[in-house]
């Protein structure tokens, strides 16, 4: 089996796939991201979590890293080789893979968006792709059914924002569910909150598709992932399909391309 992990700024993502080219997830949790745990730490962690899901460390045979957060790469490396005496591959923006692009400040993340964007839906009716990742940032990445990487948007995230609000306000609820509101109009603190994290980013998703299309003069189509791509989805049409582990998908496509 292969063991896919992707380190970004508020979490990590595991999973398990097998090693052929099959892109289907056996298994996938999420932890959240610490750079003040100790090695021996995140090992107890590991383990706990191989535990509770069954699974047996001796079956996985290959580990791949795609990381943002460079302070917990080494760490979360050396952790694994502890326990699967496996040197994990580490990719980034430097790694083979079909993409086209010349940028020296691509995010694994990004670039493992466009990866799986390109090899999953570049046969679809338009001439360029753009995947939405709702994570701690929000970003659009677009790339062209040739492999061309064309850009990147990129804006503070859902929770960031929420977070920001509320902290930096004293009467404010510290317990706000981030689900739709009952009406755009809300009637308590809570519902007025819902509404503009919810609504006012879905206008801001859909009016940055709007202005990419007419950028480009075509309709792209639209991917969406991340942890809270499944919340914005159902209230849009903009978005073609949802996939939360689409990020991981292009992981794995880059561990076939450099193993």
């Amino acid at each position: 089996m292969l063991l896919i992990i992707n380190i970004g700024n508020s979490s990590l993502r595991f999973g398990i796939f097998d090693n052929n080219y099959n892109l289907k997830c056996n298994c996938s949790w999420i932890i959240s991201s610490n750079p003040h745990r100790s090695l021996d730490e995140y090992i107890f962690i590991f383990r706990n979590t191989y535990y509770q899901y069954g699974i047996f460390s001796k079956f996985i045979q290959n580990i791949v890293i795609g990381s943002v957060v460079p302070s917990l790469t080494n760490v979360v490396k050396q952790s694994l080789y502890e326990i699967h005496k496996i040197k994990p591959i580490i990719v980034d923006r430097n790694s083979d893979s079909p993409i086209k692009h010349d940028s020296h400040q691509l995010g694994t993340d990004l670039y493992a968006n466009a990866i799986a964007a390109y090899t999953l839906y570049k046969n679809q009716n338009t001439t360029y792709l753009v995947v939405v990742d709702f994570g701690t940032a929000l970003s659009f990445t677009c790339i062209d059914k040739y492999g061309s990487l064309q850009g990147v948007i990129i804006a503070p995230g859902v929770n960031s924002s929420l977070n920001a609000l509320i902290g930096n306000t004293a009467q404010l609820s510290k317990d706000i569910k981030l689900k739709k509101p009952p009406s755009i109009l809300g009637q308590y603190t809570e519902t007025c909150i819902q509404s503009g994290i919810i609504y006012g980013y879905l206008s801001m998703v859909e009016g940055l598709i709007y202005r990419v299309n007419q950028e480009l003069k075509t309709n792209c189509f639209v991917i969406a992932t991340g942890g809270f791509a499944h919340i914005y989805t159902p209230l849009t049409k903009k978005i073609h399909i949802t996939d939360k582990l689409h990020t991981m998908k292009g992981l794995k496509i880059l561990f076939h391309w450099n193993h």
